[in-house]
């Protein structure tokens, strides 16, 4: 049993009557999550129902609120007094957020469910739920977290202003790993390099397979993956419809659907322009990462430098609001992150890169810079952040 960072703000949710809900991308630790809380639970009053399973799925497919009352009870839960039922992947039941507000309001019932659509889970859900719950998000694993499920539980804080040179040796190669196969829980835990590619290829593959089926009306399953392939290669470019159309023979809105998709159910992730009241060239598009390097790297022909600048954008986000800035002359900088800091990401940084960053920083009156670098650069200079600090 490997700790997440969430866990602790998951336990506290147990205390108040609220719902938990919990949602992310398949396979990225959800039901791990759940059952973790399950056993904190001391109370016998309590089931966890796979809707996966057709059986349980069975148990709520009628409008009869009181055969369902009766079959929950059946599975051990007792109305009488104060209860615990978990539901796994909510989002396979078409009137489940009916049937947890009439439980919710008619008895002491506490729930705690996961879903693997925001489409759900912000939308159809949360609107008849209003009040009644928390949502959480569940991400990859951070760097910290993956260093943890290696054994490594006592990490130096991060610093935006220092990089530590031994943590960089000590960690630089678990580093690398981790941009390679990312931070599925699954594939951390794989040791074989093969075994770890095949396990990614799996979970991209149930991915289509299974969510397209369940969450969208989208038919096509190859047009889908082309998409997902022509987006491999565009990661930490602006996203551009009609160009994307043109090169695919997909029409415009249908690539803006796939992408909505895609990023309501977590496989990507856009991150909007900063924008100043004072400069008014900056680019209205988003730019595109995949929120898992591992999953982006089963896609051939992607630069080292596009899966790192990936990878940090993964990283910041964990951080907090992520944009970036660009003109229409072309001059950029990578991220910005809370409005405050000015982020830029080299495989190797130079001297030339801060004066650059700095410059472009004051601008648009940030004062704070970062300079994120992956290897060592030479000649002594060492004003950069390792991006394995980052966590």
């Amino acid at each position: 049993m490997f700790y997440r960072n969430i866990y602790k703000e998951l336990e506290k949710s147990l205390e108040a009557k609220q719902i938990i809900a919990l949602t992310g991308l398949r396979r990225v630790g959800k039901t791990t999550a759940i059952k973790h809380l399950y056993k904190r639970i001391k109370s016998n009053n309590k089931i966890f129902l796979d809707l996966e399973k057709l059986e349980n799925r069975s148990i709520f497919n009628t409008v009869r609120y009181d055969d369902i009352i009766i079959s929950v009870e059946i599975e051990g839960i007792d109305f009488n007094t104060k209860g615990y039922i978990f539901l796994d992947e909510i989002q396979l039941i078409n009137n489940i957020a009916s049937v947890i507000k009439y439980i919710y309001d008619h008895y002491n019932i506490k729930f705690i469910v996961t879903g693997s659509s925001s489409f759900y889970m912000k939308g159809a859900f949360s609107e008849s739920l209003a009040g009644r719950k928390r949502i959480f998000e569940l991400f990859p694993l951070s760097f910290g977290e993956f260093l943890n499920f290696k054994g490594f539980t006592k990490l130096p804080k991060f610093n935006y202003q220092t990089t530590n040179q031994h943590f960089i040796s000590k960690y630089i190669s678990l580093y690398k790993e981790f941009i390679e196969f990312g931070g599925f829980p699954e594939v951390v835990l794989t040791k074989n390099r093969e075994a770890k590619t095949a396990l990614l290829k799996d979970i991209l593959n149930s991915y289509i397979k299974f969510d397209i089926l369940f969450l969208s009306d989208f038919t096509d399953i190859d047009e889908f993956y082309k998409v997902i392939k022509l987006l491999s290669s565009r990661v930490g470019s602006k996203v551009d419809y009609t160009k994307m159309s043109n090169i695919s023979g997909i029409s415009r809105q249908k690539i803006k659907d796939y992408i909505l998709f895609l990023e309501n159910s977590y496989f990507i992730k856009l991150v909007k322009p900063f924008v100043t009241n004072a400069d008014r060239e900056i680019a209205k598009q988003k730019k595109l990462y995949f929120s898992d390097t591992g999953i982006l790297n089963t896609f051939s022909n992607i630069s080292t430098a596009a899966i790192f600048e990936n990878a940090i954008a993964n990283q910041l986000s964990l951080l907090g609001n992520v944009n970036f800035y660009a003109k229409r002359t072309g001059q950029e900088i990578d991220f910005i992150l809370d409005e405050k800091i000015a982020v830029e990401v080299k495989e190797t940084a130079t001297a030339g890169d801060l004066i650059t960053l700095n410059r472009r920083a004051n601008s648009i009156n940030l004062k704070q810079t970062l300079l994120v670098a992956l290897n060592a650069p030479g000649n002594n200079f060492n004003n950069y952040i390792f991006g394995g600090a980052i966590y």
